[in-house]
């Protein structure tokens, strides 16, 4: 079973007419994702790869009856495509972009009190379930097996890696989750944690974290403090190292601002909460594997 995204849940495709929008829905299309229809001020009436555009959101849910909308407008406009989802009542929302500035985040966050909607992104890979559905830009030649492993992760090409990893180690992902490395997010990790120890078929989770914020501790923490273990291990591997305090590593969320945002203290605390710590990101299919195992 997979968390958030089911085979047949409908989506629309937000900046469908451009060069970026138009690759990811062939590429979501060939994967098995129910393309609907699509977004493009200006070009409703039009067909792309034989799904309609219209002219907004709310023409879009009107005729498709849209559950799901994933984002790949550019950043100057993300803002207003977010907030025209969450007004449209969309249920999940797939910010690809960003680079959106953080008062509008601010503000989307506002938008989101006392909404259903749950706001993935921005800057995020999106999510992916094995053998039903993709909603974002994760590369489908990886993620080919279903199974009992769940990933959140701060960042995309390490879910890549780590889902080729547990799958070479003949594991399979029962859904995948990039949270975004933005320094303001939808949803962070402690609520996806949740969703994955709700979820039967979720044995095992993987957390890939980054330098930056306390979100991988603040969910563990969590999980503990509510007793929500459930025999279900949780692996982790945080990023950055080596970073230098102050300084940005790829993420607007990845800086270091004090010292309990640094990789060594994370993982430190982190394992002492019972988390089973990666050191290298190389070791994290062999580290589920022998978690898996009980070795």
């Amino acid at each position: 079973m997979s968390i958030l995204i089911k085979k047949n849940n409908k989506v629309i495709v937000q900046g469908i007419t451009g060069r970026e929008g138009m690759f990811h829905t062939e590429q979501m299309i060939n994967y098995g994702t129910n393309i609907v229809g699509g977004v493009t001020p200006g070009k409703g009436g039009k067909k792309i790869m034989n799904v309609p555009v219209f002219n907004t959101v709310e023409d879009a849910v009107n005729n498709t009856e849209a559950y799901i909308s994933v984002i790949f407008v550019p950043a100057d406009y993300s803002t207003d495509a977010i907030i025209e989802s969450i007004f449209e009542n969309i249920k999940i929302i797939v910010c690809i972009t960003e680079g959106i500035p953080v008062l509008d985040m601010i503000r989307i966050k506002y938008y989101l009190k006392n909404k259903k909607t749950i706001l993935i992104g921005p800057n995020c890979p999106g999510i992916i379930s094995p053998e039903e559905s993709k909603v974002g830009i994760m590369p489908n030649s990886v993620f080919k097996k279903k199974g009992n492993v769940g990933i959140i992760s701060r960042s995309g090409t390490l879910t890549y890696e780590a889902a080729d990893q547990i799958m070479k180690m003949g594991h399979g992902i029962s859904t995948a989750i990039g949270v975004g490395g933005d320094s303001i997010i939808g949803t962070d990790i402690k609520k996806i944690l949740e969703l994955f120890l709700e979820d039967s078929d979720t044995n095992c989770i993987v957390i890939i974290g980054e330098i930056g914020g306390q979100q991988e501790i603040d969910a563990i923490k969590w999980m503990i403090n509510y007793h929500k273990l459930k025999n279900k291990p949780i692996i982790s591997f945080i990023a950055g190292k080596t970073a230098p305090k102050g300084k940005i590593m790829g993420h607007a969320g990845a800086i270091i601002k004090n010292k309990i945002e640094t990789a060594q203290v994370k993982m430190d605390i982190l394992k002492k909460l019972g988390v089973h710590i990666v050191y290298s990101p190389d070791e994290i299919g062999l580290t589920v594997d022998n978690v898996i195992n009980g070795e």
